[in-house]
């Protein structure tokens, strides 16, 4: 995801209206040193979180290198004391490793078709999925990521590769994940979807670290009211630790640190399931979003902690 013309933050428009319902147990950070900021990052790593998506590629690798069982399985032994639940993008490539050795270390997982505009490679996604289901890898089966958000298929498109994936697999819940106002914006897509799987990000709307959280709560009740009454899933979430600014986001460990802490907190304490992005930091991602985009992993790409 990056930045969209049109969906920016504004205090004009900012409100935290239905936001007290949640149990939330907001942190004054004012006061907080960063080595403490740090070690409460680390003890709220440790308590766990629902979910993380999976980085897939080291430094030097990119989307459309086929990647082995062997790296796979060395990151999901990284990230397996800390998630219960894994994200992967796509089902072919190497990426079809993903849900097969995280349910062999008892991880649950959200596998994605990635979608685009080059169809047979579709048709390759699709099968794959369904392949996958098949072997009873797949816990939430997603449909396309942001499809809609990028232009790459009509929405005509679209549902007729979730009505397929449906009729395949009636067992596995199966949604599509875009930016939370796309599921306002198409309610056909919206209908068509046993799961909302929205992607909430704060920073690229240009949102202060000190409205973020609010902010992305604002974004999760958007999804929530689209679905009306269906399970939403917060597929996407996170901040980059450094790499620049857009409008009044800044990118920076203090905020990465944050930003975490307050969704993590908000997460376990009023059970919403949140996938957080990401898990390593990926250097290829600096084209697709300039220099933010590599640094948006709670590990390095070295497979570090970073705090």
């Amino acid at each position: 995801m990056s930045y969209r013309e049109g969906h920016y933050f504004s205090l004009d428009n900012f409100s935290e209206t239905n936001q007290n319902s949640y149990e939330h147990k907001s942190i004054d950070f004012s006061e907080i040193s960063l080595p403490k900021l740090k070690n409460i990052w680390r003890e709220t790593l440790e308590n766990g979180m629902h979910g993380i998506c999976f980085s897939l590629y080291e430094d030097g690798q990119k989307p459309g290198d086929v990647i082995t069982a062997e790296q796979v399985n060395r990151r999901i032994q990284i990230l397996k004391p800390y998630s219960k639940w894994i994200r992967s993008f796509s089902c072919i490539e190497g990426n079809e490793h993903i849900p097969r050795i995280a349910h062999q270390n008892g991880m649950q997982t959200l596998v994605g078709a990635w979608l685009g505009d080059d169809l047979e490679k579709n048709e390759k996604e699709i099968e794959a999925l369904i392949e996958l289901a098949n072997e009873g890898c797949v816990d939430i089966a997603a449909v396309g990521n942001e499809v809609m958000y990028r232009g790459d298929l009509t929405e005509e498109q679209l549902l007729a590769y979730i009505h397929r994936v449906k009729e395949a697999l009636p067992n596995v819940p199966v949604g599509y994940v875009d930016a939370y106002y796309e599921f306002s914006h198409r309610p056909n897509i919206t209908e068509a979807c046993d799961v909302i799987l929205t992607n909430c990000y704060p920073y690229w709307e240009g949102c202060p670290i000190e409205h973020s959280f609010h902010h992305m709560v604002s974004m999760f009740e958007s999804a929530k009211h689209a679905g009306n009454g269906k399970r939403v899933i917060i597929t996407e979430t996170g901040w980059p630790s450094e790499g620049g600014f857009l409008k009044g986001a800044v990118a920076s460990n203090e905020n990465a640190i944050k930003y975490f802490i307050e969704t993590q907190n908000w997460s376990k304490h009023n059970s919403i399931e949140i996938f957080y992005f990401s898990s390593f930091d990926e250097s290829w991602k600096v084209g697709p979003e300039g220099d933010v985009g590599a640094f948006w992993g709670l590990w390095d790409k070295n497979e570090k902690l970073k705090f």
